[in-house]
């Protein structure tokens, strides 16, 4: 199923490394170009601390590293480009997420009640507050949003961000005693896992809109070419004596294309390609031992103990 938008996040990722001693230099560049640059984006790995660039296209990057080095004269070295895929979900569904402990003295309990719904792709997360009658005060509001974005950010089907959803909390309850902000993060990523679950989750993947033109005698191999990477070839037209081969290709399988086409054909072959739209990733991996595709029978994080769904609050539970 293709889901056709303009580009609204960075579809490629590049991880960044410099001397130690041109950190804070690095950081303020990077934020100066953060700032001016729409499609520009820059992250650090929790587990790793690694900095990570993310923006439109390899060349995007390379410039933008280019324009720092030249301009803050730092040395930065850039690891091989990543795709970043995302998840989204196909319907609506509802789950509950209780988070309930007793280890002494006051425990924590907290208790809520989620629909998910699929939003346009594009538009950000969306969080709507339906409840009544005080069922739960208004200081856990915020921390269960903020539970589902957590969650959000870890996926459901490949640990990739879910995006382009809208959550509505519409029920739930409180303790008077064990009630605190804690209990409702967690109970609220945990209604999102399970709602999302349910919800038909899907992996989606950037797809280039590509034209190669090139001589008549090099067709038959281009051709192959462009099915060996999951390509469709949507078009062949005659260009001034030359053929301009129009394909449809994922962005994970053209990662070294262009370069490949000019050492094989030196300058008698050129290749444009554009962002097109997300499509569904077909079944397998995903190359880092993520299965793609694949609902999962129950949420990322710890398993709940005997008794409630509570999770230990020390883990990595998003």
């Amino acid at each position: 199923m293709p889901f056709s938008t303009p580009p609204f996040r960075p579809i490629l990722s590049m991880a960044l490394t410099v001397n130690p001693a041109d950190g804070e230099r690095l950081s303020d560049a990077l934020l100066d170009f953060d700032a001016q640059d729409p499609a520009f984006s820059v992250i650090t790995e929790r587990q790793t601390g690694v900095c990570v660039i993310r923006g439109s296209s390899e060349r995007h990057l390379r410039s933008i590293c280019e324009r720092i080095s030249r301009e803050y004269l730092i040395d930065i070295s850039l690891g091989e480009p990543q795709v970043i895929f995302i998840e989204t979900i196909r319907k609506a569904a509802r789950a509950e997420g209780k988070y309930i402990r007793q280890t002494g003295g006051s425990g924590n309990y907290g208790h809520v009640k989620i629909r998910l719904e699929p939003n346009e792709l594009g538009k950000d997360f969306e969080f709507v507050n339906e409840l009544e009658g005080g069922v739960i005060p208004d200081a856990y509001i915020k921390p269960i949003e903020q539970g589902i974005r957590q969650a959000a950010q870890a996926g459901i089907l490949a640990s990739r961000e879910v995006v382009s959803f809208k959550a509505t909390l519409y029920d739930g309850s409180c303790h008077e005693l064990d009630s605190n902000e804690m209990a409702f993060r967690i109970a609220g990523a945990l209604a999102f896992k399970e709602a999302a679950r349910k919800a038909n989750p899907v992996l989606l993947e950037p797809v280039m809109a590509v034209t190669v033109t090139a001589p008549e005698e090099h067709m038959g191999t281009i051709i192959a070419d462009i099915n060996s990477r999951r390509g469709r070839i949507e078009g062949i037209e005659h260009v001034g004596g030359l053929r301009a081969i129009k394909a449809i290709v994922p962005l994970a399988d053209l990662l070294g294309h262009t370069d490949k086409l000019r050492s094989q054909f030196s300058d008698r072959v050129s290749c444009t390609m554009e962002f097109a739209r997300y499509e569904s990733r077909p079944y397998g991996s995903l190359g880092d031992g993520s299965e793609a595709g694949f609902p999962v029978t129950r949420p990322h994080g710890p398993t709940p103990r005997m008794g409630s769904a509570a999770v230990d609050p020390d883990s990595d539970w998003t």
